[in-house]
């Protein structure tokens, strides 16, 4: 047998209610995935009311991409090992009190540290979630339950801005945290009745030096990619980040292959399915984030819309993703999981040069489709992908393999702000050219700077030579962020002739290919009366 085999009342019970076990778990990856980007929209009420510098604004956003990623490999293991559940509800409720902490912050360095805490806890929340789906669903429809929570995963990325600006319309910045506080209550209580805890039942002990070490490595690389184009290829700043990634990185490595009771089992990425999953879902997040990062600037600042305004024409790419992981399940039955995954991947090839032919003045119904294209892809991409990973390893290494997939997405996100965002902020400096040569130097520096610093420096100009700048930046940036998205369309192309000849055509025959000599996993009874006599068998 190689599913969730539940006995007893109890565990019919559960079988019966595994659908809403979906629901609490999608709810969960929701409000996660949406935390982060929705800060993005509310950057300007939070420089106005908190006075923050543009370097706190930076670490408002990032704090939380730093902590979390840096501690999803660690949170996985724990839930292995302490139970999936458990952690779950730890960290609704660490992610539900820090909420409350940053939508009542009174200073940058309060909100900073809040975001920060927000990012332990969703560690905690979301390599729980697929592990949890992994052991509740049966074979059959296991990968219709991972294309459901991918759906949702890629929907709360591009439903981020959407919410914010509704909130921001109506509501103070602190909204778009209070808002997150009754889902964790209701959260919270529906997971005490319908998610059932599990966990690895070999009770190996935690690897502590091993996540130390994994905590430091991915939280330096993040950082190098975050604050590397701040600080300038030849910094000493990023010298010794890089250098602190590389050494911690190598002191994890070594230590996982030397340790009786590793955190990461190296021997998983020879298995194409996961290693190729993992380079495919990191390729699509890679094109995503980095559109969506000068997509969002060119409906406000370009286009003139308000946060409302840009957030609602999210919502083409939102459906995209969502119809996109659906639809994977079906299509990955008939065609195969890498046929699916190669046409995720050359829709997002062909789809993102298209941005190349917008001009300041587009039409939304030239800019719509383009967005439920890439959308369509990355869900497509991301629900096959991931059923892939998940189909590879046992149930009772689930959560470390959530946990790498997370980190997959996370640095693929980091690195595409980083890359794209310097690439596209290079083209605009180098096409704003000859507009800002009359312009005393600190106010040409300025307008170099950015598209928003552009405007403001633009207002505050006699009116001819103000509408000549503002007209001059929005066609730079426009330019620049065609040409700058065409870096994830090229690593796309590279991702579809790579996986075309590395990655398998299918899953793993028999769920559970790696470590198919591990014990069996059993799920634990101690923490919800509700859970007598539930177990999983092995093969």
């Amino acid at each position: 047998m190689t599913a969730l085999d539940i006995t007893g009342l109890a565990g019919n019970r559960i079988q019966k209610l595994r659908w809403w076990t979906l629901a609490v778990l999608s709810v969960t990856m929701v409000i996660a995935a949406i935390d982060e980007t929705i800060l993005n929209v509310a950057i300007p009420s939070l420089q106005r009311d908190l006075d923050a510098s543009s370097s706190a604004l930076q670490w408002m956003v990032n704090s939380y991409m730093l902590v979390f990623g840096g501690a999803l490999l660690t949170m996985g293991a724990l839930g292995d090992r302490f139970g999936r559940a458990k952690l779950l509800r730890i960290g609704l409720a660490t992610f539900g009190l820090a909420s409350v902490g940053a939508a009542l912050s009174e200073s940058p360095a309060q909100l900073i540290a809040a975001r920060a805490i927000m990012g332990l806890g969703g560690a905690m929340m979301m390599p729980a979630t697929l592990s949890i789906i992994v052991n509740v669903f049966k074979e059959a429809e296991k990968a219709k339950a991972i294309a459901i929570w991918a759906a949702m995963a890629g929907a709360g990325v591009a439903l981020g801005p959407i919410l914010g600006g509704v909130l921001l319309q109506n509501f103070y910045w602190g909204s778009v945290f209070l808002v997150n506080v009754p889902i964790v209550v209701i959260a919270i209580t529906a997971s005490l009745f319908l998610v059932p805890d599990s966990r690895d039942p070999d009770s190996r002990p935690i690897d502590i030096p091993g996540a130390l070490l994994s905590m430091g490595a991915v939280s330096a690389l993040i950082l190098s990619v975050i604050e590397g184009p701040q600080w300038g290829l030849t910094s000493v700043e990023l010298a010794i980040s890089v250098a602190a990634t590389l050494v911690l990185g190598a002191g994890f490595v070594i230590r996982e292959r030397r340790t009786e009771y590793p955190l990461v089992d190296f021997s998983m990425f020879r298995i194409p399915q996961i290693s190729t999953g993992f380079a495919a879902i990191g390729l699509a997040f890679f094109a995503m984030v980095g559109f969506i990062f000068g997509l969002t600037q060119y409906l406000q600042f370009v286009q003139g819309n308000d946060p409302l305004s840009a957030g609602i024409r999210f919502l083409p790419a939102a459906i995209g993703v969502v119809f996109g992981a659906i639809a994977s399940e079906e299509l990955a039955k008939r065609f195969g999981t890498r046929k699916v995954v190669l046409g995720g991947l050359a829709l997002l090839t062909g789809a993102l040069p298209v941005v190349l032919l917008w001009e300041v003045d587009s039409s939304f119904w030239l800019i719509g489709p383009v967005m439920v294209a890439i959308g369509v892809g990355v869900g497509t991409v991301f629900a096959a992908a991931a059923e892939s990973v998940m189909g590879a390893v046992t149930e009772a290494k689930a959560g470390v393999a959530s946990a790498m997939n997370d980190v997959s997405q996370m640095l693929a996100g980091a690195l595409s702000i980083a890359i794209v965002g310097s690439t596209m902020y290079a083209f605009y400096s180098a096409r704003l050219g000859d507009a800002v040569a009359s312009l005393p130097e600190g106010l040409a520096d300025l307008a170099r700077d950015s598209i928003g610093a552009a405007i403001e420096v633009a207002a505050s100009l006699p009116p001819a030579e103000g509408l000549a700048l503002e007209t001059a930046a929005k066609s730079a940036f426009t330019d620049a962020l065609g040409l700058s998205v065409i870096l994830g369309a090229g690593l796309s192309f590279i991702g579809v002739l790579l996986l075309a000849k590395f990655m398998p055509a299918g899953a793993v025959a028999g769920h559970g290919g790696h470590g198919a000599g591990d014990p069996v996993e059993e799920t634990k009874s101690s923490d919800s009366p509700d859970l007598a006599g539930v177990a999983v068998a092995g093969d």
